[in-house]
Order: structure tokens, then C-alpha cells, then sequence
């Protein structure tokens, strides 16, 4: 039986790795699993645990407020360190580009367990943007031993730095298998939350605004708040809704600029269930969000990325998404296009999405049966 050991801390990682962690544990009689939570974000993380029903064998709870990357590094390291020891898995998953799957990846070469990284290959070339996020998943894969590449272009930046092709699979991105099987269950069994947010809303169209990267806090913020109140103003019959990033290098700014205007709702981040329903039933999203570069494709919803640069290059190339940065006109300007203009939209509308069908999970996980502990 191969042991599996499970370390996620954030959110995303929660969304992408939780069709993973129940495809595994369906499969008992193989795997012994272990999942260890991290708790890098606490409150966001806990809403996609509970969403999934996934039961953490282990919760370090390291978030603290204010946190400093390196004393949250030093935390983890300790704290990851432990688990490893006491589990012993054969090998250790980490999703994408995180402190937590950087540290755990580093923890377990020291400790020479394998590694497994799921959403691999991904890059800007620019070491600080996104920061940290760039650097830690280019010592991930120096560091892993196999590499769950989403795309054929993934693939080719780690064959281009020299990956074993032999320790590369091609499967797709887990995030789209957790969309499919989040909106399974919206649609089977909604929650009395998600019934009470329905009818919060207006049947104005909606644009969905999500933020939380550091190259868009400070100057970045503010602009991207300026764009915003000036779409509200021009679009009147639209509503604009955002959920805040509980940063109060984000939060503290979006209210003093946003607060007050009738078509800009600013919510409290939203339970993983709340959100996908909102990004179905939105007509544009503007993010900086990478999962939702993934994710929005496969609802057919255009996506201004308030980024400079992206890993996310396949959904650039097919249409779906386009990169605006965090300056006020280029968001106002690219915002009244897909408004007013049908044939654009239609066309990012459109976009085949780039990361894959839904199958990623089974592809992983058939990848793992074939391997020795």
C-alpha cells in the first residue's frame, strides 16, 4: 500500500487539491492517505475543506496575523517536518506555487521523500511577479520527483529546464475537475446560504471583481478602485460584485474608495460554493486570480486580468482571457469593449478552454497505480 501524504494550506490549493484527495481515498484498499492542512489562510481555507467534506488528519493552524514570509517559512518547515516524520509517506503531493507546497517540498527532500507536483511547469520568467509565488514554484520543480504538468506548453518549460520527459505527465488542471464536481453539488443540494445569496442580489448583469496579489496592493490598488467606481458610473445597469480579500492591504483600501456606491456590492471573500454560482452567473470577471483564468473558460465567461505578466499563457493564446494590468483606463477601455461591443464578447466567450475536461484527477491517480512505493 502507498503512502500518501497530502499538504495543502490556502484555498486554492484546497479547490484543486480536494477531487484529488477524494479520488485517492476512494481507493482504500491502495493508498493510505494522509491530509495535512497547513491553515497558511484560515478562514478561506476551512469554507472549501467543509464545502468537499474532507476530514484534515492533521491541522498545524500556523496563520497568524500580519504574518512575514519568513517567519511563517520557519513555522512550516517545523511544523511539516513533523508530519513527515511521524507518517513516513512514500510520497508527498504539493499543489502549485505556494509558501506551504514550497516548504513542504523542501522538507521532504531534506527528509529524501518524493514529491509529487500537481499543477507543474508554470511561469512569468519574471522572478518577482507574481512574488513569491514564481520563485517557489521554480524550486518545486527542482525539487520534485514527478511533475502533473495542465498543458503541453507546462510540459515544454519543464522539458526546457531540463525535467526528466519520463517524470512529466500531461493530465489536464485539477481545478476544472473541482468546478465540474462543485457545481454537481450546487445543483444537487444548495445550501440555505447559497439560497439567501441569490436573492441578495439584483437581476442586473454582473461584473465580478476578485484581487489579492501583492503587485496590486499599494498604488495598484487604488487604481484598479478608480476603474471601478468610473465603470459603476457609466454602467449604472450593471452591478459590480467583489468579494474583498481579507488583506488590509486590500480591504482597508476597496472600502474607503468603494463603499457606498449602489451598484458595487463589496462582500466578505465567499464560501467556494457561493463563488462558482456567481462566476456562472456573471457576465465579465476582472481578477487576478490564476484559478480563475482555469476555471472561467469552462463557463464561457471573459476574464480582464489585472496582472502584467501571467503562467497562464494558454488562456492568453486561445482568447479567453486578456491582461489589463492594474491601470484605470486600460480596465475602463477593455470593460466598455465586452460590454458594448457583442462580436468580442462572443468571440472570448467563446474560447476553448485551454486546461483540459475534467479528467485530471483519474489520469493522476492512474499514474500513482503504476508506480513502485
Amino acid at each position: 500500500m502507498k503512502k500518501i501524504l497530502f499538504v495543502i494550506g490556502t484555498r486554492p490549493e484546497a479547490i484543486k487539491m480536494a477531487p484529488l484527495i477524494k479520488g485517492f481515498l476512494a481507493q482504500s484498499d491502495i493508498f493510505d492517505l494522509h491530509l495535512c492542512l497547513t491553515a497558511q489562510h484560515r478562514q478561506m481555507l476551512d469554507q472549501v475543506i467543509d464545502f468537499f467534506q474532507l476530514q484534515p488528519h492533521t491541522d498545524l493552524d500556523l496563520m497568524t496575523p500580519n504574518q512575514s514570509l519568513s517567519a511563517l517559512s520557519s513555522r512550516l518547515m517545523d511544523g511539516i517536518t513533523a508530519v513527515i516524520e511521524n507518517f513516513k509517506p512514500d510520497y508527498v503531493f504539493v499543489h502549485g506555487d505556494t509558501s506551504t507546497a514550497m516548504i513542504a517540498s523542501l522538507a521532504s527532500f531534506y527528509l529524501k521523500k518524493k514529491i509529487v507536483h500537481i499543477e507543474a511547469g508554470l511561469r512569468t520568467q519574471n522572478i518577482y511577479s507574481p512574488f513569491p509565488e514564481e520563485a517557489n514554484r521554480q524550486i518545486i520543480s527542482r525539487l520534485a520527483t514527478l511533475h502533473m504538468a495542465p498543458t503541453l506548453q507546462s510540459q515544454q518549460v519543464l522539458l526546457d529546464e531540463k525535467v526528466n520527459e519520463e517524470h512529466i505527465t500531461v493530465t489536464g488542471n485539477t481545478v476544472i475537475d473541482a468546478l465540474f464536481l462543485g457545481l454537481k453539488i450546487v445543483k444537487e443540494s444548495p445550501s440555505e446560504k447559497l439560497q439567501r445569496f441569490k436573492n441578495s442580489l439584483t437581476k442586473a448583469p454582473v461584473i465580478l471583481v476578485t484581487t489579492h496579489r501583492r503587485e496590486n496592493q499599494g498604488k495598484g490598488i487604488l487604481e484598479i478602485c478608480k476603474a471601478l467606481k468610473a465603470i459603476a458610473i457609466e454602467f449604472s445597469g450593471f452591478q459590480i460584485v467583489f468579494p474583498v480579500h481579507l488583506n488590509p492591504k486590500i480591504l482597508q483600501p476597496v472600502h474607503q474608495e468603494l463603499k457606498g456606491i449602489d451598484n458595487i456590492q463589496l462582500l466578505e471573500p465567499l464560501d467556494y460554493e457561493l463563488f462558482i454560482w456567481i462566476m456562472q452567473r456573471s457576465y465579465l470577471i476582472i481578477t487576478d486570480s490564476g484559478g480563475i483564468q482555469e476555471e472561467a473558460p469552462s463557463l464561457n465567461k471573459p476574464v480582464l486580468v489585472m496582472r502584467e505578466f501571467t503562467e497562464r499563457q494558454e488562456a492568453v493564446a486561445s482568447g479567453a482571457v486578456l491582461l489589463v494590468g492594474n491601470d484605470k483606463e486600460r480596465i475602463i477601455k477593455e470593460t466598455r469593449n465586452l460590454i458594448n461591443n457583442k462580436t468580442h464578447y462572443n468571440k472570448m466567450a467563446g474560447a476553448v478552454n485551454p486546461y483540459g475536461d475534467g479528467t485530471a484527477v483519474a489520469k493522476i491517480i492512474d499514474v500513482m497505480k503504476s508506480l513502485d512505493a
